[in-house]
């Protein structure tokens, strides 16, 4: 590792795991190319430092000189706040203590050549940045297909997609082929006005800055990447999967349940289980748990069935599965509240996975050629559905609104028995594609190269221009 010392990037992630942990992940990037990194971290959901050694954390707290430190998020927990309230109350709690922190960072220590902030902060970040007189380049931790759907919100405001009818869910959206209304990237939300501004504010953060980083590669993007470049004069440097750049960028310490779920993975034929998972922000109702819960096991496919605590709402965990049920599905399905994922996908047990769609997870599945069944909750989900099914065709659909146990079990069975509908084939090309655009003369390894050039011209003493 060549070590640029008196370089150092500052690094500003949104506290939510799906954003977070592709964030690290290109700080292992930055880090494995000889950069100091520093992370600059909100006291919402504060990460665990010990698990990363290699950075220093900052946590940003937004108390005011002599007072104690409460946390103004604490009542989205109890109130069940939605999401667009929760990042809109993240964007004004922590606005003006960033900036301080930023400003502390930059005064002394190592010379600070870029700042790589989450593209949702938006513009946020863009004054704090200037004042201090740092570059600053934006981190879309989402598909660039789903971007280009959150550009396009002015216009569809225009042409009366929004607010969006049931009466025409399956109607094409022309100007975004191949979306229809339904895989609009919105979300249930009591401030939809909120909802608009905050990604009104991404884009033009994006617009705005000196760059912005994509965690998807050309092979997989590259219409929706052309897209992007002929809207917006911005340098793109689409150098995904990040996971996939060092086998050991983000070395994890397996615990006993990771070991009692491989040893159960083990046990089970090739292709043959189902793995299902949901991510880290969805919640369903506990008719919708009990329905999938039957589907599984009605299905007589093995499973594995991540469910989080608090992913069932009003409940702490399965307590609400019948007495027995779990006894029952005995050797057939496991249900576990965590696993390590890329691991999971990995194993040659794994059949298909079925998921939210989230990005981290499409491609996660796509570099291990797993074949999806796709049930996208809100936002960019449903836009990544729509490409996985009807794009690179290497998924099917299982829409929530249609999700009975009856249709869950003729879905599982209909992805985990072998046919010839090339689907398989299909993920095992996207997989290939993946090792090219990571290889030496491969096009996310010459953006990675083209990125750190980018980051290491900023000049640091460079004088703060006028927003």
């Amino acid at each position: 590792m060549e070590e640029r010392k008196g370089r150092r990037i500052i690094m500003f992630p949104l506290p939510f795991p799906g954003h977070f942990n592709p964030m690290i992940e290109l700080a292992g990037i930055f880090h494995h190319r000889g950069l100091s990194v520093t992370i600059l971290h909100t006291s919402y959901n504060s990460p665990d430092p010990s698990r990363h050694p290699h950075f220093t954390f900052r946590t940003i707290y937004h108390k005011k000189e002599g007072e104690e430190d409460q946390d103004p998020l604490s009542q989205t927990k109890a109130s069940g706040m939605d999401l667009v309230a929760l990042i809109r109350v993240l964007k004004k709690s922590y606005e003006e203590p960033f900036r301080k922190s930023l400003a502390a960072e930059v005064v002394g220590g190592e010379t600070v050549c870029c700042l790589v902030s989450d593209a949702i902060w938006g513009k946020n970040t863009e004054v704090a940045a200037k004042e201090v007189g740092v570059g600053r380049v934006v981190l879309r931790t989402g598909g660039a297909a789903s971007f280009c759907a959150f550009a396009a919100f002015p216009l569809l405001r225009d042409k009366h997609y929004f607010p969006i009818q049931d009466s025409r869910l399956d109607e094409p959206v022309i100007e975004l082929p191949p979306l229809k209304v339904k895989d609009l990237p919105v979300m249930e939300t009591n401030e939809p006005e909120e909802l608009y501004r905050i990604v009104n504010n991404m884009v033009k953060g994006a617009n705005s800055s000196s760059g912005v980083i994509w965690n998807t590669f050309e092979d997989l993007e590259r219409l929706s990447l052309m897209d992007f470049s002929s809207r917006f004069q911005v340098p793109i440097f689409p150098i995904g999967p990040f996971h996939k750049h060092s086998d050991n960028l983000l070395s994890m310490t397996k615990n006993e349940e990771d070991h009692v779920t491989t040893d159960w993975l083990d046990k089970q034929d090739p292709q043959s289980v189902v793995y299902v998972s949901f991510g880290s922000l969805a919640a369903i109702e506990e008719k919708e748990f009990l329905e999938i819960a039957w589907g599984l096991r009605n299905s007589e496919q093995p499973f594995l069935w991540v469910v989080r605590p608090g992913f069932v709402r009003g409940t702490e965990w399965i307590e609400s599965l019948s007495c027995g049920f779990v006894e029952n599905i005995g050797h057939k399905g496991k249900i576990v509240k965590w696993v390590n994922q890329l691991e999971v996908l990995g194993h040659p047990a794994i059949g298909a996975f079925w998921t939210h769609c989230g990005w981290n997870s499409t491609l996660e599945s796509i570099c291990e050629g797993v074949p999806m069944i796709c049930t996208p909750c809100f936002t960019d989900q449903r836009v990544n559905a729509r490409y996985i099914v009807d794009v690179w065709r290497v998924g099917m659909e299982l829409e929530r609104s249609k999700m009975d146990k009856r249709g869950i079990e003729k879905v599982v069975r209909s992805a985990m028995i072998k046919k010839d509908d090339g689907i398989r084939e299909r993920c095992l090309k996207l997989k290939e594609r993946v090792n090219v655009c990571l290889s030496q003369d491969g096009s996310s390894s010459k953006y990675l190269d083209k990125l750190l050039s980018h980051v290491l011209t900023f000049d640091p003493y460079a004088s703060a221009s006028a927003s």
